[in-house]
């Protein structure tokens, strides 16, 4: 069980420090109790034989989250979580003039994924606050139905179904207390490419080149502007260590319908090219999904 100790009834913490208490409960006098909070922030664990302390000192409204903790079954000196005895509780820490966690930046970007859901992360530090999502332009209230939008107070307005039309700039507006606050403001970017092993395509600038002439060859991808790639070159020089130029860039591209895509290069180029540079260069392109290799062929004319 976990559990507030400066605050048992109400989940709202309103001081420079606080304590956390993960109770083991009925658990064997192997295990071990350890603590987790989804923030970095000036805290002490400390250990004890029925259940673990964790104390938050200098708390902010950035510390507002869910804290987590769980039981660790041990044998000697190797430890592994027990999947079986876990707790969690939320705590709000309230701060003078801040309704909304703070945000690390003045302006977000959210991607609205046609197959997963889209959360603008407006949370509050104050449980009993009334929270509501609005449009920049043209300036209007956008209703969470609970059909295409739900508000959840521990991961902020979350679009269950997202699609083009939910695109634009919106910002969240908290009131408690008889004061207000604006949040900073989303840019939703509806995303065309659907998740999966990169889309790849390879390219030499000249297929049939002569000795002396200078050739590139570019790996392209296609996917969701939030995905990083990563690229692997395998070309006829590289065993005998022939100097290339490799050069990887990424942007965002807007095709149509208000569809953002993100357009990921590597560019390979030979200058001077000799003997040794004909053949296959082979391209391989990764992100957390898979990879995929492509592969072209420079010949002599």
């Amino acid at each position: 069980m976990l559990r507030s100790v400066d605050e048992q009834k109400n989940p709202a913490v309103e001081r420079e420090s606080a304590q956390i208490l993960c109770t083991v409960g009925s658990m064997p006098r192997d295990s071990v109790p350890s603590s987790d909070s989804n923030w970095l922030c000036d805290l002490g664990v400390r250990q004890h034989e029925r259940y673990g302390q964790l104390t938050l000192v200098n708390s902010t409204a950035a510390d507002t989250g869910e804290f987590s903790c769980w039981g660790q079954l041990c044998q000697g000196y190797v430890c592994r979580k027990d999947e079986t005895k876990t707790g969690s509780t939320y705590i709000f820490f309230t701060e003078k003039g801040e309704l909304f966690v703070p945000s690390p930046s003045y302006f977000d970007v959210v991607y609205l994924n046609p197959d997963r859901q889209a959360v603008v992360p407006c949370r509050v530090t104050v449980l009993s606050a009334r929270v509501t999502l609005h449009r920049e332009f043209p300036a209007k209230e956008i209703p969470a139905n609970g059909t295409d939008i739900v508000y959840d107070m521990k991961r902020g307005f979350v679009y269950l179904q997202p699609h083009s039309d939910h695109q634009g700039v919106v910002y969240c507006k908290a009131e408690a207390g008889g004061k207000s606050q604006i949040s900073v403001k989303y840019q939703l970017l509806y995303v065309e490419v659907p998740r999966g092993p990169p889309s790849t395509t390879i390219l030499a600038s000249s297929n049939k080149v002569r000795s002396g002439d200078d050739i590139s060859v570019l790996c392209t991808v296609l996917g969701e502007p939030d995905v990083e790639v990563e690229f692997r070159w395998i070309y006829p020089g590289q065993k005998d260590e022939r100097p290339v130029t490799i050069q990887d860039t990424w942007r965002l591209i807007h095709r149509g319908l208000g569809h953002t895509t993100r357009i990921s290069q590597s560019i390979l180029t030979v200058e001077d090219v000799a003997t040794t540079d004909v053949g296959y260069y082979i391209c391989t392109a990764r992100n957390l999904q898979g990879e995929t290799t492509v592969a072209t062929t420079v010949e002599f004319s």
